[in-house]
């Protein structure tokens, strides 16, 4: 124990995040505590990217299904979807995931608490009817799905319900245009359903590069995929099992379910906060500075719930730079720059560096370099999609300063770009790399105009 507290570390919150400072914090010999109220591993492995990508790799059989006739097989009579298998052998790897975190905890030397912590203080947490006292605190309770209310926005769902239906309707809207609308959308217009996505704005994925936003929007339309865009939800009503979802523009939809991403909130109702000095912002998120400190100098805030860049892999990178701040005197900063970033939407979208416009702004003289084909696969495959890929120079150092990619396989391929963009690689770099052939990545190397 550390000046007669409990704890040194207590940490609210068993996300990728929270679960990773804990590790390393008790592996530096402190007095760790962790508490968490749902579920082992957070929104990732829960409700988020894990059971999301399972739910992709899902969705395309439809499509391999149709081009292994190319390649010289037959596949007999149509496949079928058994949705209650797929959504239950989901369910059982989670689960698995979920004892790995319990055993890295128990491991680790980190006691877990399961229950809601509250705060009482700056030194103070109260879980399970308990008090507890730490040196530090540690928020790392990610964010939560948000439904704006309107007439009949309780008949909506949220991506957290999708992962557990009972079983697939015929027809779903789905509302939004980020990336977890895009990749739902794509999601269920793979495993079969007539599927509309409903967006108020004029262009999908408006965080992104607009040129490559406008390839995976033009590339979901010819899977099937209805979208309106500029139109907006006024009210959903209930029909026998049915809902009628009425836009601002006169038309209605008749289908089965509607799911809402529109945004995600900082997670931090009920935790207390009234009892700090903590700042929320105008977002409802929590102020940290480049230490992760909040304005009540004993608790630290990280992950999602200071919504900087809400990626898995940046909140536990944010981990591993406070833990080395607060136990190894270390005085590093998180770098922000450069974080590759994939779209499971189909076709796939990822990415790493600036946005042509950013690249404008912050450069004198840009050189892009674009490419567009058909992919190998497609030539005996017979599918009808194509490949998008952009870089972005800096003329003055040759610097690669923005990479993107639409099609198959892009977040492998962006991956191992990420590294090279991050060391600092020019375009003579790329250039002077032999290609793999016959690859799509080899694409990236043989750019010359």
């Amino acid at each position: 124990m550390t000046d007669n507290h409990d704890f040194d570390l207590f940490v609210i919150g068993a996300g990728s995040g929270g679960v990773r400072a804990a590790r390393m914090a008790a592996s530096k010999g402190k007095k760790v505590a962790v508490a968490e109220e749902r579920y082992l591993g957070g929104t990732c492995v829960n409700v988020g990217c894990v059971p999301k990508k399972l739910f992709v790799y899902a969705s395309q059989f439809p499509e391999l299904f149709h081009a292994s006739r190319g390649f010289g097989w037959d596949m007999g009579d149509q496949p079928n979807l058994n949705w209650s298998r797929l959504r239950d052998n989901k369910t059982t790897e989670i689960e698995r995931l979920n004892l790995i975190y319990q055993q890295l905890l128990d491991n680790s030397g980190a006691k877990l608490f399961n229950g809601r912590a509250t705060i009482k203080g700056p030194y103070q947490i109260s879980i399970n009817g308990v008090d507890y006292s730490a040196k530090n605190i540690l928020i790392a309770t990610g964010s939560w799905p948000f439904i704006p209310e309107f007439p009949g926005s309780e008949l909506a769902i949220s991506s957290n319900e999708m992962f557990y239906l009972d079983r697939l309707p015929e027809k779903a809207v789905v509302v939004g245009g980020g990336y977890i609308a895009v990749e739902f959308a794509g999601i269920l217009n793979g495993l079969g359903v007539e599927t509309h996505l409903v967006y108020r704005g004029s262009q999908l994925l408006k965080a992104f590069d607009p040129e490559v936003a406008s390839w995976v929007q033009q590339g979901m339309r010819e899977k099937g995929i209805t979208i309106y865009l500029n139109t907006e939800v006024e009210k959903i009503t209930q029909k026998d099992q049915q809902l009628i979802i009425n836009l601002n523009q006169g038309e209605s939809i008749e289908a089965g379910l509607a799911l809402y991403a529109t945004g995600r909130n900082a997670n931090t109702a009920g935790l207390g906060i009234e009892n700090t000095q903590i700042i929320l912002n105008n977002r409802g998120s929590i102020e940290v500075d480049k230490h992760f400190r909040t304005a009540e100098p004993s608790i630290y805030a990280l992950g999602d719930v200071i919504d900087r860049v809400q990626l898995t892999p940046v909140a536990i990178q944010e981990a591993m730079v406070l833990i080395d701040h607060l136990y190894a005197n270390k005085t590093c900063e998180m770098d922000y720059n450069n974080i590759p970033t994939a779209v499971f939407s189909q076709p796939e979208l990822a990415t790493v560096g600036l946005t042509e416009a950013q690249a404008k702004e912050k450069y004198n003289h840009i050189q892009v370099y674009k490419s567009d084909f058909k992919p190998m696969f497609n030539t005996l495959g017979g599918g009808s999609s194509r490949i998008f890929i952009k870089l972005m120079v800096d003329r003055a150092t040759d610097r690669v300063v923005g990479c993107y990619m639409v099609g198959d396989h892009a977040a492998e391929i962006i991956q191992g770009i990420a590294i090279a963009i991050k060391a600092g690689a020019t375009k003579a770099h790329f250039d002077a790399t032999i290609g793999i052939h016959p690859s799509t990545a080899e694409e990236f190397v043989t750019l010359r105009i």
